[in-house]
């Protein structure tokens, strides 16, 4: 079975391939995700991640303090790319970018304190108020 993941940008400037299913989805609330386009977050390990094209046309969204990810996305159409010129041996990238069936499905829910009113989380995924590592047990598993 090929497990080849194809992602890519909007206009196509930007293409890549994954040669490993993610090891996990998630969706993130918090108010910068949101903003960026890339609160659908799967998880990357770096030597599946292969160019095809547009790595020199990624730009890189550093933020200010206490914030520490910086944000890739596509310099033409602006498509968010999650973190995907990270050096780090794991990394998440956007899950709306991918082209392919990630095969991985969304296992946890994270800020959903910052979660706009409108937005109803429609799937039994864990909650956490904050980050995962930041809670020891998820609220409603009490």
């Amino acid at each position: 079975m090929d497990t080849t993941i194809q992602g890519s940008c909007c206009c196509g400037a930007v293409a890549f391939e994954l040669s490993a299913t993610p090891s996990m989805m998630g969706m993130c609330h918090c108010t910068r995700c949101r903003k960026v386009g890339a609160s659908a977050l799967v998880f990357v390990a770096r030597e599946s991640l292969s160019w095809i094209r547009g790595r020199d046309i990624v730009s890189t969204y550093t933020p200010d303090a206490p914030y520490k990810y910086a944000r890739c996305f596509c310099s033409i159409c602006g498509t968010s790319l999650g973190e995907i010129l990270s050096e780090e041996d794991s990394f998440p990238i956007s899950g709306h970018c991918l082209d392919s069936d990630p095969v991985v499905r969304n296992t946890f829910h994270e800020f959903v304190a910052e979660k706009p009113e409108w937005y109803v989380i429609g799937d039994d995924a864990v909650q956490f108020e904050g980050h995962p590592h930041a809670v020891e047990t998820p609220p409603d598993a009490e």
